[in-house]
């Protein structure tokens, strides 16, 4: 893996050992950039479910003023320091060994607002709609921000009715796919 443009393009990056985590490709990741990059400018930006960081860092190294990572895998936690490390993008980040919902409450008490917010849980949990939950009652999204969540293509958008957010687009992959968020109904 590695990133793709940006200050910090053609560095490889590490990824966690294991079947835990399951990096992005660089085709899913460039699609994905093509779409937020008017927004990544002087953004700041939230990678939750972080895994390595990879997206978080290629945010950063596309001119995203700054980036909070969280991730509860002590492996994806060292990955995600070494990475930002690598690509000298550390002073621009800030790293929560956590639970999501323990990093959110203390994304809450640090007052941080996101521009943009880079949801990717373990399929099949329902993780992503108690973190779209949390994001919104702990105030955590900037006017006008956007949240993209990756779920497996099995997940029913449905799932999202009565969380206060509205679907701005919808990217689908083979396997998975983006949902493209704001709030409001």
């Amino acid at each position: 893996m590695r990133v793709i443009a940006g200050t910090a393009r053609r560095l490889q990056l590490e990824t966690p050992a294991g079947l835990s985590t399951r990096p992005t490709s660089d085709m899913i990741k460039e699609t994905l950039f093509n779409i937020l990059q008017p927004r990544i400018a002087d953004a700041v930006f939230l990678d939750l479910f972080a895994g390595s960081g990879g997206i978080g860092i290629e945010a950063l190294s596309r001119g995203a003023k700054y980036c909070c990572f969280a991730d509860s895998s002590k492996e994806a936690i060292r990955c995600i320091k070494n990475n930002l490390n690598h690509t000298r993008l550390a002073d621009q980040a800030t790293v929560y060994a956590s639970d999501y919902t323990a990093a959110l409450v203390r994304m809450k008490d640090e007052k941080r607002r996101f521009d943009v917010v880079f949801l990717d849980p373990p399929y099949g949990k329902e993780m992503e709609l108690t973190a779209l939950r949390l994001l919104s009652e702990y105030k955590l999204l900037a006017p006008d921000a956007v949240v993209v969540v990756e779920v497996s293509a099995k997940t029913d958008i449905d799932e999202l009715n009565g969380l206060g957010y509205r679907v701005e687009r919808v990217k689908e992959y083979k396997s998975n796919c983006h949902w493209f968020l704001s709030e409001g109904e």
